[in-house]
């Protein structure tokens, strides 16, 4: 796991959903229910942090953000 994986999950775990679950890279953000809309603008703002890249409106879909694991995929990309 990369650094940049490691401190979205802390993040996710920590500030999102604030202890009360465990994650791991490929649990389901998104389609679980665990991440709603206003939690994936959060999640887009750490991943650019995070990995030192940009993502202009459009670039990024829920489906990148659906777990760490897609997160990374995405930045990837770019």
């Amino acid at each position: 796991m990369t650094d940049a994986a490691r401190q979205m999950i802390d993040f996710i775990a920590t500030t999102l959903l604030r202890g009360r679950r465990a994650i791991d890279e490929h649990t389901p953000l998104v389609s679980s229910g665990l991440v709603d809309s206003l939690a994936q603008t959060e999640l887009v703002l750490k991943l650019e942090e995070v990995t030192g890249k940009r993502f202009g409106p459009g670039s990024i879909s829920p489906e990148d953000l659906e777990s760490v694991a897609s997160m990374m995929a995405a930045a990837a990309r770019r």
